[in-house]
């Protein structure tokens, strides 16, 4: 099975990757307890989607103490490019404006949020000099 094909998470598997990018290291009782504001999983569902996600390679398990303690094997920021990239590829055919346009048409945006985007556009635009910019000295 190719590498990308294996560390494709399921919409569950993204939920507990999400409590161990945002707590870090955890064991299952730690990750359930964080879950049940989100979704509610018993001891044994978590557990199990661990078990899974290990032999996938999406968290790697210390077992050196009492309990098993489970982390990311991959970087959020990773996991979110490999997720966009592909959804790029497949639902917007490669189209970089078509997925903002469909990303900011589809939820409102915060006033911050706006500010941070122009600032990555400017940033974007400054850094590649075109025909109508002059490059920093």
């Amino acid at each position: 099975m190719p590498e990308n094909a294996s560390q494709k998470p399921t919409p569950s598997e993204l939920v507990i990757l999400r409590v161990l990018w945002e707590r870090g290291p955890s064991t299952v009782r730690e990750v359930m307890d964080s879950l049940t504001e989100e979704r509610e999983m018993g001891y044994t569902t978590v557990l199990k989607f661990l078990q899974i996600m290990l032999e996938k390679k999406l968290v790697s398990r210390d077992g050196s103490g009492k309990t098993h303690v489970y982390r990311a094997a991959i970087p959020a920021e990773k996991m979110q490019r490999r997720l966009v990239g592909d959804l790029l590829d497949k639902v917007f055919a490669g189209s970089v404006s078509r997925l903002v346009m469909h990303a900011l048409g589809s939820k409102k945006a915060s006033a911050a949020e706006l500010r941070d985007i122009r600032r990555m556009l400017d940033e974007l635009d400054t850094d590649k000099p075109n025909s109508t910019t002059k490059p920093k000295p």
